[in-house]
């Protein structure tokens, strides 16, 4: 059975139990991405995804609910409690990583529980935000925020800083399994954030709060969302990506997304186990060095394939134009990475919750359980994997192609699709990569 602290480390072990060959269905990931281009080309000759003006508008009842002040407080308010219960189990619970709350639901429920309930909701952690209710109580001291006009202009690049840091931790930081360095590092980054945002206001969280820009991004893939006027509605998942405003820092974002998954999976290849991670978790050098060597990879090609893509139809800051397409690909590598460590390892979680301080409680009549491994087979496991990363690589072959027709306007069709081979490349590499790094490697 794998150790708490390998679970933690590397996220998922790499179960694979294909009806197919390994081989067989990483070659057939790629060409389902490439054939998907050509049907394209010859079916989606326009421009159809409409963005912010898609919708079909949700009963009025149910916006009522949604949008009222209660519904609001009693979610900020649950959010806050769960938030404070797992900072304080960080620093006074067991200090035994098995029994301790904090980290699994901290890198689980948390983690990878938000790009779920992302998808499914919409950008949730906005609405619930427990920073964002300590904010909301400080500004009642502290007045206006002075810094406010200046906010735009930092685009979505504190995200990235903000994500970086994060990455950091969970992919090679040594301790980061241990409840204190958990707990150290929600506080210290609380802390940032809310200092932050009481200079440049709640806007900050927007663009600033790592984990909010992530749930907003992926939350754009939701079937509900927002119209431009506000209205609820249920939409195309595709219309919300492709109503995503340019702003600087978004290629950057969703760029150290991927690229830090890639690298999550190549630490848990054979290679890389007998190689540079022969050491374990002490082998913090080569973390330190492979994570941002993969992030610039995934960043390098994206780059040029996106800024060769926006030279051929015209544009200028390509990067910027796709960096929408690049969204499924990041939901779609957490959910082949995350998703046995959620539904398996993740029932640590609700156990532990019965006694989060280790005093003896049962608050849920969980803390005598155990995980049942055999919650989710070893194929299902498996199949999940290859239909989350080319399912989510052929969502972003369809948004670079709207995107690309689009800015190429009515009469360019050919121009539209000659711009596309270069990023329809990259996806194909990435396609088998990730597919490799998941079940070959």
């Amino acid at each position: 059975m794998r150790s708490a602290v390998d679970v933690l480390a590397h996220g998922v072990g790499t179960r694979a139990d294909l009806p197919i060959p390994v081989s067989l269905a990483i070659i057939g990931g790629g060409a389902a991405v490439l054939v998907s281009f050509l049907a394209l080309g010859a079916l989606w000759p326009d421009a159809r995804l409409r963005g912010g003006l898609a919708g079909r508008p949700l009963p009025a009842v149910v916006q009522s609910v949604v949008d009222s002040r209660a519904t609001t407080v009693l979610l900020r308010l649950i959010a806050l409690v769960l938030w404070l219960v797992v900072l304080g189990a960080a620093f006074f619970g067991p200090a035994d990583i098995p029994a301790n709350v904090a980290p699994w639901a901290f890198y689980i429920q948390f983690w990878v529980g938000l790009v779920v309930a992302s998808l499914l909701l919409g950008p949730v952690w906005r609405r619930v935000n427990p920073l964002r209710s300590i904010h909301w109580a400080l500004t009642r001291l502290s007045g206006e925020a002075p810094g406010a006009e200046g906010l735009p202009r930092l685009g979505y690049w504190p995200a990235v800083v903000a994500l970086l840091t994060f990455t950091f931790l969970e992919l090679a930081f040594p301790g980061r399994s241990r409840p204190a360095v958990v707990g150290m590092y929600l506080l210290v980054y609380s802390i940032l954030q809310l200092g932050a945002a009481l200079w440049y206001g709640s806007g900050w969280f927007a663009r600033g709060d790592g984990f909010e820009v992530y749930s907003s991004l992926i939350g754009r893939l939701s079937p509900f969302g927002r119209r431009d006027d506000g209205v609820l509605v249920v939409r195309n998942p595709l219309d919300g990506a492709a109503g995503l405003a340019e702003e600087r820092g978004l290629a950057a974002v969703v760029v150290v997304l991927v690229g830090s998954t890639a690298f999550d999976g190549l630490t848990r290849t054979t290679w890389w186990q007998n190689g540079p991670g022969v050491a374990g978790d002490a082998a913090t050098r080569p973390q330190l060095i492979g994570l941002p060597l993969m992030i610039l990879l995934v960043a390098a090609l994206y780059f040029a394939a996106t800024t060769v893509a926006g030279r051929s139809s015209g544009i200028v800051d390509g990067p910027a134009k796709y960096a929408h397409s690049v969204i499924p690909i990041a939901a779609g590598y957490a959910i082949a990475h995350y998703f046995s460590l959620l539904m398996l390892d993740g029932q640590l979680t609700y156990i532990l919750g019965s006694d989060p301080f280790g005093r003896g409680w049962d608050l849920f009549g969980t803390a005598k359980n155990a995980v049942d491994y055999t919650a989710v087979s070893p194929r299902t496991i498996s199949l999940v994997q290859v239909a989350a990363i080319v399912g989510g690589h052929i969502l972003g072959v369809v948004l670079a192609h709207d995107r690309a027709v689009r800015l190429a306007g009515p009469g360019h069709r050919a121009q539209a699709r000659v711009s596309q081979y270069p990023l329809l490349a990259v996806m194909v590499v990435f396609t088998l990569g990730g597919l490799f790094l998941l079940l070959g490697g």
